[in-house]
């Protein structure tokens, strides 16, 4: 399987960049094609109006990398991870921006959005996450949004790992092992176990054969 992982948080060594490889460690580990890309390098610009600055032949004028990233790294890919520090109680700047833009390509006046959506569509979301705070809330933001995008483009969320740190590395150093769970994370990615009941899913009486 192909995945994709973008780092999202402007610290290269930090926190949840460290968390990021360890998902990547065990996917490889697992025998999958991962793509890893830190958002800065892709992205330089944040999402403006389409209806002004679009080119003619309905390409995005922001002239930076996120297109080649976009088009060959996240749309062949089977699962999308996404790291971030919490910011705020949300995302990074950057990983929000990866989603804004996004839209330029599958906006009905992209010449082919349709293929752009299809491709979209089904993917395996897993999402990574460092803070310095542990209350249980910090993420509900983060979770919520991600969850409703794995719904948007008909997905499946796959789960979160949360380190707790705040200086460079700190994340190494959280009793519940992060940077262990990271790992098992990507070498599970796309076996593991993920429910999204509606109230007619059949359901058996047990989980667990």
């Amino acid at each position: 399987m192909k995945a994709f992982i973008l780092s999202s948080s402007p610290r290269q060594n930090g926190n949840s960049a460290m968390l990021a490889e360890a998902v990547r460690d065990g996917l490889v580990a697992a025998g999958h094609d991962v793509a890893f890309v830190y958002a800065n390098d892709a992205l330089s610009s944040f999402l403006r109006d389409c209806r002004q600055c679009r080119r003619s032949d309905g390409e995005c004028a922001i002239e930076d990398n996120f297109r080649t990233v976009f088009f060959e790294k996240f749309l062949p890919a089977d699962g999308f991870i996404a790291a971030t520090p919490i910011y705020w109680y949300g995302v990074s700047a950057q990983l929000k921006a990866f989603f804004d833009r996004s839209f330029c390509y599958y906006a009905a006046s992209y010449p082919r959005s349709a293929e752009v959506i299809e491709r979209m569509k089904g993917k395996r979301i897993g999402l990574v996450l460092s803070s310095e705070e542990t209350f249980p809330m910090v993420s509900g933001g983060i979770l919520s949004q991600m969850q409703e995008y794995a719904r948007y483009t008909r997905g499946q969320f796959a789960g979160v790992v949360h380190g707790v740190g705040n200086a460079r590395g700190d994340v190494a150093r959280d009793p519940e092992n992060p940077l262990g769970q990271a790992r098992r994370f990507g070498e599970t990615f796309f076996t593991r176990h993920v429910s999204d009941y509606q109230i007619d899913t059949p359901r058996r009486g047990r989980v667990w054969d």
